[in-house]
């Protein structure tokens, strides 16, 4: 079945890392944001069309393992899906490897809604995805 899937690159820059060469935390979620905004892309939130219809992916929840260190000038690989939809939700996952040693730097998961702004609503995700991707619906108990 189709699951939206993303691999994007980026390398280790200097304004990514500590005093001692080691990637800061939050640069993690700055390299997710970017594979998140092209998955999102696959879903029909691009950039674009979000801009003109006013409906806009919010993130609401992250979780993040850190598993190794990255460094400075390490070339790493961001690894993206969706992973489930609910009505008005839907979660992606992403990991963060570095492909030199195959070493799993980072793993995460981030819950998302879509709200309609200027009034800031939460909307329901499109009809559409519960069947292009019923593999991944989840009804709530």
């Amino acid at each position: 079945m189709d699951t939206p899937t993303i691999q994007t690159e980026v390398q280790v820059m200097f304004f990514d890392t500590d005093c001692a060469a080691v990637v800061h935390n939050i640069a993690y979620l700055r390299f997710i944001e970017v594979a998140r905004t092209l998955l999102a892309e696959q879903l029909g939130l691009g950039l674009r069309e979000m801009s003109e219809d006013g409906r806009f992916p919010v993130v609401v929840r992250t979780e993040i393992d850190y598993r190794r260190p990255a460094r400075l000038a390490d070339k790493l690989v961001i690894h993206g899906r969706l992973d489930s939809i609910e009505r008005s939700r839907f979660w992606c996952a992403f990991q963060i490897i570095r492909p030199s040693d195959g070493t799993l730097i980072a793993e995460s998961r981030q819950m998302l809604a879509l709200v309609q702004m200027p009034a800031g609503k939460v909307v329901r995700l499109p009809e559409e995805w519960t069947t292009r991707f019923p593999h991944l619906f989840k009804q709530k108990a």
